[in-house]
């Protein structure tokens, strides 16, 4: 398990980054304008991958930490995502310009990289699916399965002796 560690760590982490491309693709060029939930969900893979990508080139005694700090982001993700997921199956609710994307929008990420921070959408706005599944459907999966390899990873880890 200890040769798998920090590969694992690494590959979850470019998966992370490559969500969050996916998402720079279905914004700029399926004009696929994110709302608040979807920037709060970029985020947390965001964290996630800043987090496997931080205990990747850390020394070892740091990896069980560093893998549960990384599945907490990924359980947040997966809360957002099933909030979003709520909020679609209610449309008479709505997340859209409201306190949350007022705050969202005056981040200091969000002035850095509005592209990619900056939330312009309504959370009830409907999509073409990809694959028969909704963008936030796509992003619980992702977060479920980040969450468990990463807490696995954390709970079975041993440092050498």
């Amino acid at each position: 398990m200890n040769k798998f560690a920090k590969p694992a760590l690494f590959l979850v982490a470019l998966i992370a980054i490559s969500l969050l491309g996916v998402g720079l693709y279905l914004q700029l060029v399926q004009e696929m304008l994110p709302c608040p939930l979807c920037i709060l969900q970029r985020y947390a893979f965001a964290l996630t991958a800043l987090l496997c990508l931080t205990t990747v080139v850390l020394p070892n005694q740091y990896l069980r930490a560093g893998a549960a700090l990384a599945s907490l982001a990924a359980i947040t993700g997966a809360g957002i995502a099933i909030r979003h997921l709520w909020v679609k199956a209610h449309p008479t609710i709505s997340c859209g310009i409201d306190v949350l994307e007022v705050f969202l929008n005056k981040i200091v990420f969000a002035n850095w990289l509005p592209t990619l921070f900056q939330a312009d959408g309504l959370c009830t706005t409907e999509y073409d699916p990809i694959l028969g599944l909704s963008i936030p459907a796509w992003a619980l999966i992702w977060f479920t399965i980040f969450a468990v390899s990463l807490s696995l990873l954390a709970l079975r880890y041993r440092r050498p002796a």
